[in-house]
């Protein structure tokens, strides 16, 4: 796949509508419903800005949370979750789409640009069409959820169609959905020019240099819950890395494939024989793939339980891994010491927790250090270089966890490969 693509600067959109795709799925509070973090509102200011200034009507776009759009469906999932059907009402699904409006969004857009935004109360209603049509160059308006419309997750013709109508170009800038072939993400480039903003240009620059043309040594950090989540990373890394790091729950499937005691720890027992492989390919291939030598365990899992370190494979019935030990840090931290490229995809263990959060901010603290290109694969990664005080000393974060991680198993994203080739 061919990720050179032609971006806002390639194309002419003086005067144009410009429908612009963005990542405004921001957290939050489940009470009150206010915006309890606006960061990815602010990743797309840079594309925004530049396209008002250069006097095109943006209409931007996204989705927000998962709604059901249907009522039939809603009751479904609802009944599924051991809801009483009896009482599920289209008034109550309502009020659950409401709860997932952007209008809180586009207030919020409105404060960081320091002008109006207009809110359209559809994506492709007699509202939405009205507003666009009346839209002027340097001004901006948000539709409503896309999610709201039945054929978004669909890729419906039909939708992607009307929502082109309403423009003249398509910007995606919405990376954190570019693993998706949805209406408002791949869809609608069928029907108009389509390039990507600033925010996907910077992702798939900066990772995808990392992947084809990596200063070395090149050494992939990949942690997290499971194999099973990683396998694709793993297969098409172990081709590309001169070290893998394994951490996380991950690891225990690892241990267990060799022979050693894991005690409660996370354990996925039919992937054990692929780990054998990953570590026998890894061993033909010359590629160092290291494995916990310690780990920090604990007798339930809570913040505040009993805990200690023992060797790897050593762990007693009634315990469970929770974090890499001390042994493990050190090894870990000499590995992307020299390094040239670090990618980095998933916590060392359960960094919610500040009593197991210590190998991974060991982790994230040495390539803090480091001289060497820094990549962290969004998701929990991000998470915890953000809560550990990490992230500014990191060349490039990531602002899709599920998109990065199909980016470095080397799948083709709909939203990216849709635009066009430079």
């Amino acid at each position: 796949m061919n990720y050179n693509k032609k971006t806002v600067y390639d194309i002419d959109v003086a005067g144009k509508k410009v429908l612009l795709r963005c990542d405004f799925n921001v957290p939050q509070d489940k009470v009150t419903g206010a915006i309890t973090s606006d960061k990815r509102i602010v990743a797309a200011l840079p594309t925004i800005r530049y396209l008002l200034g250069q006097g095109a009507a943006v209409i931007a776009c996204s989705h927000l949370g998962k709604p059901e759009p249907s009522f039939e469906k809603w009751v479904k999932k609802q009944t599924e979750k051991g809801k009483d059907p009896a009482e599920l009402t289209e008034e109550k699904w309502q009020k659950s789409l409401k709860k997932l409006t952007l209008a809180p969004v586009a207030e919020r857009l409105s404060e960081l640009l320091g002008k109006p935004v207009v809110f359209a109360h559809d994506v492709v209603g007699p509202d939405a069409k009205a507003k666009a049509a009346a839209l002027r160059g340097g001004e901006i308006m948000l539709l409503e959820n896309t999610r709201f419309e039945k054929g978004e997750t669909k890729n419906d013709a039909a939708l992607a169609k009307a929502m082109a109508d309403m423009a003249d170009i398509y910007v995606n800038d919405a990376f954190g959905t570019a693993h998706r072939a949805h209406a408002s993400t791949a869809g609608i480039a069928d029907y108009l020019p389509a390039v990507c903003g600033f925010l996907i240009k910077k992702e798939i620059s900066i990772m995808g240099k990392a992947l084809s043309d990596p200063a070395r040594p090149f050494v992939a950090i990949l942690g997290g819950a499971k194999v099973s989540d990683k396998i694709g990373v793993i297969e098409n890394l172990i081709d590309k890395c001169d070290t893998i790091i394994i951490g996380g729950g991950m690891a225990y499937t690892f241990s267990a494939a060799q022979g050693g005691q894991v005690g409660d720890s996370l354990l996925e027992a039919d992937w054990e024989a692929y780990s054998l492989e990953m570590l026998e390919k890894a061993k033909v291939k010359g590629v160092k793939l290291l494995l916990p030598v310690d780990t920090v365990i604990a007798d339930a899992f809570s913040p505040d339980a009993n805990s200690k370190v023992v060797k790897s494979g050593e762990i007693p019935a009634g315990w469970q891994g929770l974090d890499i030990g001390p042994e493990t840090v050190k090894l870990y931290c000499d590995a992307v010491a020299d390094a040239g490229t670090v990618i980095w995809n998933g916590p060392m263990g359960v960094f919610e927790f500040p009593a197991f959060a210590v190998g991974t901010k060991a982790v994230a603290e040495a390539l803090s250090k480091t001289s060497a290109i820094t990549i962290i694969g969004g998701g929990d990664s991000a998470a915890a270089g953000e809560q550990l005080g990490y992230a500014d000393k990191m060349t490039h974060i990531s602002t899709g966890g599920g998109a990065s991680l199909e980016f470095m198993e080397g799948k083709e994203l709909p939203g990216v490969a849709c635009l066009l080739d430079k």
